[in-house]
């Protein structure tokens, strides 16, 4: 019996040490598996249903390897989690002496180079930025990691961050007077010396991406690496693997530019001119598109006259920006540094003025206030293969939805897998007297103009019968607040709405108020975790299929075209299986929970695709009937 084995049997260490630790066969074959993959380094895919306890599964093998292992969650927030609460409970119970170190993205440290450039605020900050910027320096002076999410009296989204933070763009490295006192430096440092690394995909993918050009390595060498939530990652490979160039980015080194200008550079006031007709051609730019935020094809955008004449404009402010700039090098650190910004976003703008490239998507997205311009490759999947074929490392890939149908061939073919080994473990959850799944019959289709008005009433009526205790999942923002708006006319309880506040606020709310509603898109779909009769009923609008007005979706399902292949079947139904699946696991959570799960999209039934989906969600107990489910909740 190996050590792995022995720790999670019946009176083995997990046991002994962890209150109410139950073995589960499932999570013993997992924990076998990551035990082999990290031992032979190996790639391997795992899908673990809802309940396996997959954190377990992986993080024992590892501790109890000699070998140093990174692992990779989904968000900050799982990060934290697995860091502050899985880790410390598994090291003692299996008395590890293994060193470990939880690494976040530069924009999570402080950066007291630029604290101390913008120390004494800005003319362009408002009232709320200089508070904040107050707060910081106080706070400043006592911590010890440098962790900006120390300070609970600053939002998320602060605008002082950028002020007080450094981005691969703007960090001056090595020649950074603040080098040896930098937070990420530090953090970095004791990543390098630890055993086990806990990081997010962001920072993984952002580290690799660089690395590919010679610059990266931000995270340290390992010998296996382990990613939970892996469905995330194709989406954010890819969005790592292209280039950007956003007005944000233009107004940040304008703003830099500008501050080195008045406190070392006092002599060239051209660089501020210059600056200032920068940031003006790239907000003439935003404003030739509405002020409601869109997107779409790049290459279409390209052909407008009044588009093309705006970016020669813009073209020109560089060339400016870039002869001014060059008249003042070596006259300061900071300054060459930035230069060096204005080279990489200037030559990024001629990638996006390029409408000759191929397996590239050129696209673009527009906030309130900036303009992001994207150039994405439609497929990493040679890039990332060839990486993990020449890589001396094993590579572990983990959710709880990986599958459609019974086979990875969707996610191994997106990022270049070859897997030694591939496993499917079923949840250990009794779905069938835990759960229903309902259809309801005579619903309308997903275009309907009545469609709102349906989803209003089957609302009211769950609602009714489950006392509270709802998420009304939505495939779009648009008929989530209309259904939010209907609902606030019929019922006096709490409704809360995605948006409204932050994700976290809104699940306190829902968890404090025993009759709360939660209606939420995307955000909601995955990575909440609501236990017990807090939540019984989950509805779901209809099948998460992509916007067909996505415009990387459209050069993707254009060049599957190209490809002689069927776009809708070998990507689209498996992604929307994939996403389907997130939302459905937000009901079941526990072994004790029990509830109902209502999709109301008749292609389920109707439609032969309806088969795959249907295929791929846990084996609940189903019903047409609305009345059978509110039943079903009535009785819980």
């Amino acid at each position: 019996m190996s050590e792995v084995t022995k720790a999670f049997a019946q009176d083995g260490t997990l046991s002994e040490n962890i209150e109410n630790f139950k073995p589960r066969a499932a999570q013993i074959t997992m924990a076998e598996s990551v035990a082999k993959a990290i031992k032979g380094r190996e790639q391997l895919v795992v899908e673990a249903g809802t309940g396996t306890g997959k954190t377990f599964a992986y993080l024992v093998p590892a501790l109890l390897s000699k070998r140093k292992c990174i692992i990779s969650t989904g968000t900050k927030n799982l990060q934290e989690q697995l860091f502050l609460r899985d880790l410390p409970l598994i090291k003692k119970a299996l008395k590890s002496n293994k060193s470990t170190a939880l690494l976040k993205g530069r924009a999570n440290y402080l950066c007291l180079q630029r604290l101390a450039q913008h120390n004494s605020g800005t003319h362009l900050m408002s009232a709320d930025v200089l508070a904040d910027l107050t707060r910081v320096k106080k706070w400043s002076v006592t911590t010890q990691s440098g962790d900006i999410g120390e300070i609970s009296a600053i939002k998320e989204d602060s605008g002082i961050l950028p002020y007080v933070t450094s981005t691969v763009d703007n960090c001056l490295g090595r020649d950074c007077p603040d080098y040896e006192d930098c937070y990420l430096v530090k953090a970095r440092k004791k990543a390098m010396e630890s055993d086990l690394v806990v990081v997010n995909h962001h920072l993984f993918f952002a580290d690799l991406a660089l690395k590919d050009t010679g610059f990266g390595e931000l995270i340290p060498e390992a010998d296996a690496i382990i990613f939970d939530e892996a469905h995330q990652i194709p989406d954010i490979a890819t969005e790592y693997f292209g280039e950007t160039l956003s007005g944000r980015q233009v107004q940040d080194i304008c703003r830099d530019i500008e501050a080195l200008q008045r406190t070392v550079l006092k002599d060239a006031s051209q660089l501020s001119q210059a600056a200032e007709q920068l940031r003006g051609e790239m907000a003439e730019l935003r404003l030739l598109y509405p002020l409601q935020p869109e997107k779409g094809n790049w290459f279409d955008q390209l052909q407008r006259p009044e588009i093309s004449e705006q970016l020669s404009k813009l073209n020109d402010a560089f060339d400016v920006m870039y002869q001014v700039s060059k008249l003042h090098l070596n006259r300061d650190k900071a300054f060459d540094a930035l230069f060096e910004r204005l080279v990489e976003v200037r030559s990024r703008l001629g990638i996006m003025r390029d409408e000759k490239q191929l397996g590239i998507s050129l696209w673009y997205e527009t906030t309130p206030k900036h303009i992001i311009l994207h150039a994405t490759p439609l497929s990493i999947a040679g890039k990332f293969g060839a990486f993990l074929e020449h890589s001396d490392s094993a590579w572990i890939f983990t959710s709880a939805t990986l599958a459609v149908g019974e086979t990875f061939t969707h996610f191994k073919k997106q990022l270049g897998l070859k897997p030694a080994d591939e496993i499917i473990l079923d949840s250990p959850f009794d779905y069938q007297s835990q759960a229903l799944l309902c259809v309801p019959r005579y619903f309308s289709e997903a275009n309907h103009f009545k469609r709102k008005n349906m989803l209003l009433e089957v609302s009211l009526k769950l609602i009714e019968a489950s006392a509270g205790g709802c998420f009304l999942l939505f495939t779009s923002h648009s008929m989530m607040r209309q259904v939010a708006g209907l609902l606030a006319d019929e019922i006096d309880a709490p409704i809360l709405v995605q948006g409204d506040t932050s994700k976290r606020e809104l699940l306190e709310q829902f968890m404090e108020n025993p009759d709360a509603v939660l209606l939420g898109t995307g955000a909601f779909w995955e990575g909440v975790d609501v236990r017990g009769d807090k939540l019984t009923c989950v509805l779901i609008d209809k099948l998460p299929f992509a916007s067909p007005d996505d415009p990387l979706l459209q050069a993707k399902v254009e060049d599957c075209r190209k490809k002689g292949q069927n776009p809708f079947a070998v990507m689209q139904i498996p992604q929307a299986v994939i996403s389907l699946k997130q939302g459905a696991g937000r009901l079941i959570r526990d072994i004790n929970d029990k509830g109902v799960l209502v999709i109301c999209d008749n292609r389920l039934v109707n439609k032969d695709y309806g088969k795959t989906f249907l295929s791929s969600l846990p084996d609940m107990k189903r019903t047409r009937s609305l009345e059978g489910a509110l039943a079903f909740l009535e009785a819980l």
